[in-house]
């Protein structure tokens, strides 16, 4: 079975929660005979190809990417048609409103799945002039799949652009690493001054949806130290606020590598996603916590935020933008490691049975197999 992904960007390129998402999806599927190509654009795609363990990477140039849609030439329709050519299944990622281009002119009538992350949340100007075109992608895919039940049931788009019978609920998962060894620790915790007391942990791209303005202000007068870990468009203006409200105990450690985040999420107390708009869809950072056995705080913004964290079992759910119930979630793990430690081994037992990559993998190749009219046949 060949599954082609098409999503705007794609690693070596900074990464994102999404690009992982694929990346996982691409290693779960092949244990069970999937062989993965992800096609992408770059504004810098030298090598055009890279072979990597999830599969072949297939890249073309990206000429503009005005609000975050990265557009693609001649070029990338020409990949695009070749590639889906050549396989059994093509898997798009949404949102991309350049995939619903390469999706109406390229089509090759191949069995087609599209895993639909987020609504469009922030740009409603754009969402009501790719309203049309989104609408006739959604319908025109074999398969749609949300990433947690609560997006099928609270998203207006897959509603009212997908027929019940087509819309599938798949959690995002990933692949168990939490036992691999971990990286010394010592110089990175002292580097960031985090070795006397409790440290919550924030990781992923510095976003305008990621709530850390909250974060940031419901934390002062907490004794445990906050380590913001990554980069992004809101690093300044957050480091502003910092500055003016005079917190002390919040450390951005920017962009961190895949050893570092290792030891971050080895040693933090919990995992603090402070995401306060629809745009986190899923938040595969709590997936990686409860993968470490670490509790969770998130927000209930009716996404699959709250199908991976269950309050009070594996973490707490507080309101958006409530600086107080975050501070107050807060407090208690921070005050309370046996709780915290009791959340975290919960936190563990959800991902072994919901998110682990094998769950993952079999979920995506038995659609693939019934959208392609193989399931049964090939084992």
């Amino acid at each position: 079975m060949r599954a082609l992904h098409i999503y705007r960007t794609y690693f070596p390129d900074p990464p994102g929660g999404l690009q992982e998402a694929i990346r996982q999806i691409a290693l779960g599927c092949t244990r069970y005979d999937v062989e993965s190509t992800i096609f992408t654009l770059s504004p810098d795609p030298h090598p055009l190809e890279l072979q990597r363990e999830e599969g072949r990477v297939v890249r073309s140039r990206s000429w503009a990417a005005p609000a975050s849609c990265d557009l693609g030439g001649i070029d990338a329709l020409r990949r695009f048609r070749e590639l889906a050519k050549q396989a059994d299944v093509i898997h798009f990622h949404f949102p991309w409103p350049f995939g619903d281009v390469l999706s109406l002119l390229g089509a090759t009538g191949k069995p087609a799945v599209m895993t639909y992350h987020s609504d469009i949340v922030r740009q409603r100007a754009l969402g009501v002039v790719y309203g049309p075109l989104m609408r006739h992608t959604l319908r025109s895919m074999s398969a749609v799949v949300a990433t947690s039940p609560a997006y099928v049931r609270t998203s207006p788009v897959l509603s009212r652009a997908v027929l019940p019978e087509r819309l599938h609920a798949i959690p995002l998962g990933i692949a168990d690493y939490a036992g691999e060894p971990t990286p010394d620790a010592t110089a990175l915790l002292a580097r960031l001054g985090v070795v006397a007391r409790p440290m919550f942990l924030s990781l992923g791209v510095l976003r305008y949806y990621k709530g850390l303005h909250t974060l940031i202000e419901a934390v002062r007068n907490i004794d445990a130290d906050f380590v913001i870990a990554g980069s992004g468009p809101e690093m300044e203006r957050l480091q502003e606020l910092k500055a003016r409200l005079g917190v002390t105990n919040v450390i951005f450690a920017g962009q961190v590598s895949e050893a570092e985040k290792r030891v971050l999420l080895s040693h933090c107390r919990a995992l603090v996603l402070s995401s306060h708009l629809r745009s986190e869809a899923f938040g595969m950072v709590l997936v990686e916590a409860a993968m470490y056995g670490k509790p969770m705080i998130s927000c209930e913004i009716g996404t699959g935020t709250s199908y991976v964290n269950e309050h009070e079992v594996t973490g707490f759910v507080v309101p958006p933008e409530s600086p107080q119930a975050l501070a107050d979630a807060l407090t208690k793990l921070a005050a309370d490691e046996v709780a915290a430690q009791a959340m975290g081994r919960a936190a563990r037992a959800r991902y072994e049975r919901h998110f682990s990559g094998d769950a993952l993998g079999r979920a995506y190749s038995e659609l693939y197999r019934s959208v392609t009219g193989t399931r049964g046949r090939e084992q």
